[in-house]
């Protein structure tokens, strides 16, 4: 019976994956890139994040979190996320009462997905890989989401449309991959228009290393993920703006 379970577990994960980003979708650090994972590939994974790694400065205090995150690739095209964010009772907001001060009581929820448009080198080899997709497109009260006016008014902490192009190069030391990615949101305390950058390195040397640099439009970030097992299990560990830690498994 362990057996039977081992093998199903090996069908639907996939020799070779691509990185998990501390939002739960395939991308760099914090930058959502064009790449998704192979069809029926189901992921479950948590990072510990830096409190300078929620977005918004409407977030229920000033402290380190936690997520947890399941994501489903479908149709080898579209890959889609649920993601969980742990929320401390803080006094003066939403009337926590005093025993849940500075204990974690709740999560922010919501959903991101993507669909890939154009696969790395399909109708012609040089074809760079191009997808879009949407973070946290329904919470929050009431907001316009299809035109993008999600205002502080709501919560949609991590709300935000994008476009993303991927391209990786294979050089005499190793994989190297290029990114960018358009973001949009019209958030008032953090308002998103315009163009992040990011590339990685996997070496020859040792293809368990994946290394990366990002800009996401608002901070310049450092990190690796480290995969075991044939890449079944992922580990992140980030700098952000080369100083704020924040680390992650996925599995």
């Amino acid at each position: 019976m362990k057996k039977k379970i081992l093998y199903l577990i090996l069908i639907f994960l996939p020799l070779k994956s691509f990185a998990q980003l501390t939002d739960g979708m395939t991308g760099l650090l914090h930058l959502v890139n064009a790449e998704v994972q192979k069809d029926g590939t189901f992921m479950l994974g948590g990072n510990m994040l830096h409190k300078n790694n929620v977005p918004s400065k409407r977030w229920w205090g000033d402290y380190n979190t936690y997520n947890y995150y399941i994501n489903l690739t479908l149709f080898d095209r579209i890959e889609i996320a649920y993601i969980c964010t742990l929320v401390q009772g803080k006094e003066g907001i939403y009337h926590w009462p005093s025993f849940t001060w500075g204990k974690f009581v709740n999560q922010d929820r919501h959903f991101a997905g993507k669909i890939q448009l154009v696969k790395e080198g399909e109708w012609w080899k040089h074809m760079p890989a191009i997808a879009v997709g949407v973070s946290d497109p329904t919470t929050g009260g009431g907001s316009d989401y299809l035109s993008m006016n999600n205002t502080s008014s709501g919560n949609a902490f991590f709300h935000r449309y994008f476009a993303a192009i991927t391209k990786h190069l294979n050089t005499k030391w190793g994989v190297l991959g290029l990114h960018a990615t358009y973001l949009k949101n019209n958030r008032k305390e953090y308002p998103l228009n315009g163009l992040g950058w990011g590339v990685n390195f996997r070496p020859d040397f040792h293809k368990n290393l994946n290394i990366i640099v990002e800009h996401d439009t608002k901070t310049l970030n450092v990190g690796a993920i480290y995969s075991l097992w044939a890449d079944h299990f992922n580990f992140l560990f980030e700098l952000q703006e080369g100083k704020y830690i924040s680390c992650g498994l996925v599995y």
